[in-house]
């Protein structure tokens, strides 16, 4: 049977990528998951993994080509008895990619997808269709998760699922295939769907079963003192979702890892190259890179200090009552969690809080709050009030629009608005409107709208959560005064709304000072202090201020 490999879709808006080294040519042996290429979009460089095992029969595009999404660039003989070598040829025409199925339809590969520019994997949470149930093209075949978002995988064709290869609650890395559907008149499932492939292949590739004890290898390397916790990225090196994975189960260091010379993109190590490490550690060849020096016998037995990419964090000792109830935390939550976390430990956070009149901002919309809805569909909310605020404000100072990468700052030239959007189970999510500073009140509140629902009904896209540049909260909306938010990385800015609340103030009026009730709200801004100083953030605060003051009827375009 002959397999198509695509040039995949590594993110929303991407149409095209580059082919930057093919890793193997015609009449090559390919392992299923085993690296075949490497390519580059506008948004990551990455490497594409083979959909099945098999013998390579065509290269249908050059190094260097650049190749429209869903194009078929290479094909795999399965049946290794079959293969037909043929030479590179020319890029092929856009066609949907298919493999011949057994009942005379073709077989469709549905994979991970790629929710996002740093996702690189996705984690299973329910199948709605199971093997040799019809489905429609666009009708949703799963759930999943990832770092960023919830969402539901839609078929992209109509036919019959022939296979799920993947269980729930299994971590899928980008690209693997995880269900194949029988399209076409004469589609029909001709055998049960095989057990779920795990999501991490095994570290041995030979198809031997475990060694008796008299021919078991020799015992690897125990490695003393070394860091367990391998992160996505040291130095320069980045390591794959799939890479770590094998190397937090093999019990293979982080020091280990980058003492390997990675055959893949700019030295990356790639699965291969940690698989053949793995079987000649075996052997007891791999000397340990991480040397110890010995105690001396007079010596207290004391803990060698380990050097990990994070704090050392001791265990908590609490007292657990009988009647206390222990609630894990659901992937979201965890996923806040470490966000969170990562975010204090990545910007030192600063606020600066001031008080706004939005007097006139109130009276508005009680005015017009009914009309709009009937005329618009949706409420009238206070949230579009603000974020105009903010967009006005830092069109004024636009250094607050930033990134850190290195030790470079990252001006964005768009303003991409997030906003913190609660859900009904508790969580959280922080949708994006793009381009929002070209919106007047009606656009951002019919975007807020939108969003906010989707979010809510988790119909969010992946280009929905991605690309903010500045992130509004609102905290007054559950009756805080006002609030010290959580930088969302890698922001450098996040504005707090409090509640509003008519209070006394002094005004001047006719030249005397008299005290009035108004309708006042304490906003508050915090940035990262890398590179926001106390004086452009109270600058940029006190614009927004005086963009909400000057909010009332008689200015207000909707």
């Amino acid at each position: 049977m002959t397999v198509d490999v695509v040039m995949p879709k590594m993110g929303e808006s991407i149409q095209e990528g580059k082919i930057l080294k093919w890793l193997k040519k015609p009449g090559d042996k390919i392992e299923r998951d085993e690296i075949l290429l490497e390519i580059s979009t506008d948004k990551v460089d990455t490497e594409v993994p083979a959909p099945n095992a098999g013998i390579i029969t065509e290269l249908l595009a050059q190094e260097n080509d650049t190749i429209e999404v869903g194009n078929v660039i290479a094909r795999i003989e399965t049946d290794v008895a079959t293969a037909v070598i043929a030479p590179v040829s020319a890029p092929a025409p856009a066609v949907v990619a298919s493999t011949p199925a057994v009942s005379s339809g073709v077989m469709i590969d549905v994979v991970m997808p790629k929710m996002g520019e740093s996702i690189q994997e996705g984690k299973i949470l329910k199948w709605l269709k199971k093997t040799g149930d019809k489905i429609e093209r666009d009708e949703i075949l799963l759930e999943i998760s990832t770092d960023k978002v919830d969402t539901e995988v839609p078929s992209p064709n109509a036919g019959i699922v022939a296979e799920l290869l993947a269980a729930e609650n299994d971590v899928i890395e980008v690209g693997n295939v995880i269900a194949r559907i029988a399209t076409g008149a004469g589609a029909s499932v001709t055998s049960p769907s095989p057990i779920p492939v795990p999501a991490v292949a095994p570290a041995s590739t030979n198809g031997s079963t475990t060694p008796t004890p008299q021919t078991m290898p020799p015992a690897p390397v125990m490695m003393n003192g070394g860091t367990t916790e391998i992160p996505r990225a040291s130095g320069k090196r980045f390591y794959s979702p799939l890479v770590r994975t094998i190397a937090e189960t093999e019990k293979v260091m982080l020091e280990e890892l980058e003492a390997i010379s990675g055959t893949g993109l700019e030295g990356r190590v790639t699965k291969n190259d940690l698989l053949n490490y793995i079987e000649l550690r075996k052997t007891g060849k791999v000397p340990s890179v991480i040397p110890v020096a010995p105690i001396p016998v007079s010596a207290p037995s004391v803990p060698i200090p380990t050097i990990s990419s994070k704090p050392a964090t001791a265990p908590l000792t609490m007292n657990i009552g009988t009647d206390d109830e222990v609630i894990p935390m659901d992937r979201m939550r965890q996923l806040i969690s470490d966000h969170m976390v990562r975010s204090k430990m990545t910007s030192p956070h600063v606020t600066s809080v001031a008080e706004a009149d939005v007097t006139g901002i109130v009276k508005f919309r009680e005015k017009m709050k009914a009309g709009f809805e009937k005329r618009e569909g949706f409420k009238l909310t206070y949230t579009p009030f603000f974020a105009k605020a903010a967009l006005d404000g830092i069109k004024q100072f636009p250094m607050v629009n930033v990134s850190v990468d290195g030790k470079n700052i990252i001006l964005h030239k768009r303003l991409n608005l997030s906003f913190a959007t609660a859900l009904d189970d508790g969580n959280l999510i922080v949708p994006v409107i793009k381009n929002a500073d070209a919106l007047n009140i009606t656009g951002l509140g019919r975007a807020v709208a939108d969003l906010s629902t989707r979010a809510r009904s988790k119909k969010l896209a992946p280009d929905d959560v991605q690309g903010g540049t500045f992130t509004i909260t609102n905290v007054g909306s559950f009756g805080s005064l006002f609030g010290t938010p959580v930088i969302n990385q890698p922001q450098t800015a996040i504005m707090g709304i409090g509640a509003i609340q008519k209070r006394p103030v002094v005004r001047e009026v006719n030249g005397d000072d008299v005290i009035v009730v108004r309708q006042m709200v304490y906003l508050s801004l915090t940035y990262d202090h890398r590179v926001i100083d106390g004086s452009l953030a109270t600058q940029c605060l006190a614009a927004i201020c005086k963009s909400l003051e000057k909010m009332n009827e008689q200015t207000i375009d909707l």
